[in-house]
């Protein structure tokens, strides 16, 4: 009763200052709508938002409040100095502004059964928590306590979001509350998390698996009227922001197969620390993706689960700003910021961002604002650093306990038998014997499989004459009345000789062929990078410029009128955002030939965070597979230090158990079997290619027609041009075409020379049929252009010795170096000398 007379006072209270407020806007309109300006743009500095009021204090409005104005600036103040704040003001678009202020200048209602059910999630927030902190005292589990709103305003953002059309929701979040959001949200049972606390069954994680705070679930919503919305949490490594990017290509995968009313039915949803928001750098490159066209998912709803502390690191260490948050201001989206410990606001912020981002396609940030009860994982002491902000911690009542008196609801029978279900499930959990699964894969992965790889793969990949012919042809068109440039043009000519049979192919010109092979049979082609439309040696022209109008046009979107999708992006300025994007969009269109290309191979260690965390691990993380393909420009060629290696031995280091294919192939032909084992393998793993740059069009990389009708892709090529040789030199790539030509100079076809296509698996059967080629050969010579401590020499020297058999075996490279190549062209020239004479030897 105490409550609801207070209650009653507030409401009396704030009739009066709204009458007030009437009457000084009736005599004066233009003073209301400057007040309320002033409190529009500002009001956000004098919000309380700590809910230890520790940190975030008010500040004065950098404008002074007009003359008699009082009753109409405690109105505005109630709009926007309670408990939640909006930014707003950097939004160009005066609809979004005037729909936002809507919004926010009416009184907020929360019916009685509304209260209920975010009770009820509280509830269950807390409890779960406390049962964890009762049955596994010191394990890590990272907490949600101090931020338990979430878990209703995730239900009230499905709620919403189901009404609006809804049906997909893939979402990604850090750690903290991610064990109490697969229970609570996703709705996998408590059994099953227990059962990862019991750790059973260590012997099925024996080199792979991952810590359960880093793992995905799937699970569904059902909103009260019975719509459905599929979720899908992303799994997540240690690096918090790595996942960003990933969840918005898997977002963009599925509305893609949903068709045009995809990004209305599946709304991607990123969860940030606040420390993590305000300083990892993928972020930001993931937040700028949101309006580029082939990148945008129709809107994403960011929140920030905001403990106002990092480890130990306090606002000011982790952001240079007010809030968190501020990075976000460099696009026009509105930025909510709201006390987590008052639920009802929370729940309002959440129903007006799931609104916002269905009207207008755009992303929004709510900001939650608390605290974190324990440490850092629990098994931290966070007194040592923050003790103030502790002992206010340790003052303060459980949230779903204060709430329940605030509404006025006796919540003990229903806090009773949550905590009975969960002392139940954690004793289904301690009997479990095999850890649960708590995702599925949906059903288009069902005709893909990972696991170890056949030493060749049965998928066909050659094409008859006739066909390449016909593909040639396709790739080669141009519209009536279309102006291309005079050098496509040449080029195009070119293109044509070489359908022809009377040119051999190139690079640029097998790869658009294989691409227009997979089309024409319904295999969707997506690649992007920065410039790589064109490509950034001039080599692919899969979209024509007009000259006159500029507008582009692309003969693989025009192969037939059932064809797969073609998309080309040239990307923005990003090497770990994109290709994270990729690698999300890979994951849930599998039967997408996917492809990101780095400008030069050396910028790729710009996205090292997804190679390591996802690429290359994810199959034994997570048990997700990804048929992502990356292209990466790889040679040298005197330009230096940062245009030279795609850093192929730290490709080669992560490579184990069959988890990818790292290959150069080294010729057109190649290449095109290549791409489209890709597409047309059962299997999924990733694939690195080490790309050419000057051998794009060189004489002997270069192939004929008939090499386009080989069954398939070949690991590893013999010699036919030596002559009873004495040595074998093993290379891949450029330094074997270099090692050709200098060879065919000397006239002396003594020595073999075998490339080595793909690097990993490592083609131990082929590669010794070709050895064993040469009966008469003594010695094997592994050959690399690149410095001895990188390259494949340390991954490759072994394998090769014992591939060789009795066969001596030699190694030739550079030496060993900090920098992968010299930044002087002579420099390089005389370095390429020697290699060639030591692998040669001298004239």
């Amino acid at each position: 009763m105490a409550n609801r007379a207070k209650s009653i006072g507030k409401a009396a209270a704030a009739a009066q200052t709204a009458a007030a407020a009437t009457e000084e806007t009736l005599s004066n309109p233009q003073l209301r709508t400057e007040v309320f300006e002033i409190f529009r743009r500002w009001g956000y500095l004098q919000a309380t938002l700590d809910p230890l009021k520790q940190y975030l204090p008010a500040e004065p409005f950098p404008i002074d409040l007009p003359e008699g104005s009082d009753a109409i600036a405690e109105e505005a103040r109630r709009y926007y100095c309670g408990n939640i704040a909006l930014e707003f003001s950097h939004i160009a678009s005066p609809e979004k502004r005037e729909w936002l202020q809507q919004k926010m200048e009416q009184l907020p209602v929360e019916t009685p059964q509304q209260q209920a059910q975010t009770l009820t999630g509280l509830i269950k927030a807390d409890i779960f928590e406390q049962t964890i902190q009762q049955r596994y005292l010191g394990t890590k589990r990272f907490s949600l306590e101090g931020l338990t709103a979430l878990i209703p305003y995730l239900d009230r953002t499905f709620e919403v979001s189901s009404a609006l059309g809804v049906e997909v929701c893939h979402f990604a979040m850090n750690h903290r509350g991610r064990l109490n959001v697969m229970v609570n949200t996703v709705g996998r049972s408590a059994a099953d998390i227990f059962t990862k606390f019991e750790d059973v069954d260590p012997r099925s994680h024996l080199g792979g698996g991952d810590v359960k705070y880093h793992q995905g679930a799937t699970g569904t919503y059902t909103a009260p009227d019975g719509k459905n919305i599929k979720l899908h949490l992303a799994s997540n490594p240690s690096h918090l922001e790595a996942v960003d990017p990933v969840i918005m290509g898997r977002a963009r995968a599925r509305q893609v197969r949903l068709g045009a009313d995809g990004p209305k039915k599946v709304l991607p949803i990123i969860i940030h620390g606040d420390a993590a928001f305000a300083g990892q750098g993928i972020w930001a490159e993931t937040l700028v993706l949101a309006t580029i066209n082939g990148y945008t998912v129709g809107g994403t709803i960011q929140i920030v689960v905001n403990n106002l502390l990092g480890f130990t690191a306090e606002p000011l260490e982790s952001n240079s700003s007010r809030f968190a948050t501020d990075m976000a201001k460099r696009l026009p989206i509105p930025i909510f910021h709201v006390n987590a410990e008052d639920p009802d606001a929370v729940v309002r912020v959440a129903a007006i961002a799931a609104e916002y981002r269905a009207t207008f396609a755009s992303d929004v940030v709510v900001d939650l604002i608390g605290y974190r009860r324990h440490g850092h994982s629990e098994v931290d002491d966070p007194t040592v650093t923050q003790p103030r902000r502790y002992a206010k911690i340790k003052e303060t009542e459980l949230l779903y306990k204060s709430y329940a008196k605030r509404i006025g609801v006796d919540a003990a029978s229903e806090i009773k038998a949550t905590s009975d279900k969960l002392l139940a499930d954690q004793a289904l959990g301690k009997e479990a014997l095999h850890p649960p699964t708590l995702a599925e894969l949906p059903d288009y992965w069902n005709k893909y499989k990972g696991g170890y790889l056949p030493q060749v793969d049965p998928a066909v990949t050659g094409l008859p004459v006739d066909e390449i012919k016909r593909l040639t042809s396709l790739i080669t068109r141009t519209p009536e009345g279309f102006n291309v440039h005079p050098k496509v043009k040449a080029l195009l000519k070119q293109r044509d000789e070489m359908g022809a049979g009377t040119k051999p192919f190139d690079y640029g010109t097998a790869e658009l062929v294989a691409y227009a092979s997979l089309l024409e049979k319904g295999t969707p082609v997506r690649l992007s990078g920065q410039d790589s439309q064109r490509g950034t040696f001039n080599q692919r022209h899969s979209f024509f410029t007009d000259v006159e109008t500029e507008k582009r046009w692309s003969p693989l979107q025009n192969i037939n009128a059932n064809q797969g999708q073609f998309e080309a992006y040239n990307s923005m300025l990003s090497e770990a955002g994109v290709l994270g994007f990729e690698y999300g969009y890979s994951r849930d269109f599998p039967e997408t030939l996917t492809l990101w290309e780095a400008q030069f191979g050396d910028f790729a260690n710009g996205a090292q965070i997804i190679i390591d965390q996802f690429i290359a691990a994810g199959e034994a993380k997570w048990h997700l597979y990804s048929g992502v393909a990356m292209l990466l420009p790889h040679g040298y060629e005197g330009q230096g230090p940062e245009h030279s290696s795609a850093r192929m031995e730290r490709f080669l280091q992560l490579c184990a158990t069959d988890n990818m294919y790292v290959t150069q192939p080294s010729n057109a032909a190649q290449y095109f079997h290549l791409l489209r084992r890709q597409a047309l393998s059962e299997y999924r793993k990733p694939l690195v290619v080490f790309t050419p740059k000057s051998m794009l069009r060189h004489p002997d990389a270069i192939s004929p027609i008939a090499d386009f009708g080989a069954e398939h892709f070949q690991t590893v090529l013999a010699d036919t041009e030596a002559k009873d040789p004495k040595r074998i030199l093993v290379c891949s790539g450029k330094i074997g075409h270099n090692l050709r030509v200098e060879r065919a100079k000397r006239g002396d076809y003594s020595t073999a020379i075998v490339f080595v296509e793909q690097l990993y698996p490592w083609p131990e059967e082929a590669l010794a049929k070709a050895l064993n080629m040469y009966p008469s050969a003594e010695e094997v010579v592994f050959v690399q252009e690149e410095p001895a401590n990188m390259g494949a020499l340390s991954y490759a020297y072994p394998l090769l010795k014992r591939t060789a058999g009795n066969r001596r075996v030699l190694r030739v490279s550079r030496s060993a170096a900090a920098s992968p190549a010299t930044g002087s062209a002579k420099a390089h020239e005389l370095e390429e000398k020697m290699l060639l004479e030591l692998a040669l030897g001298k004239k």
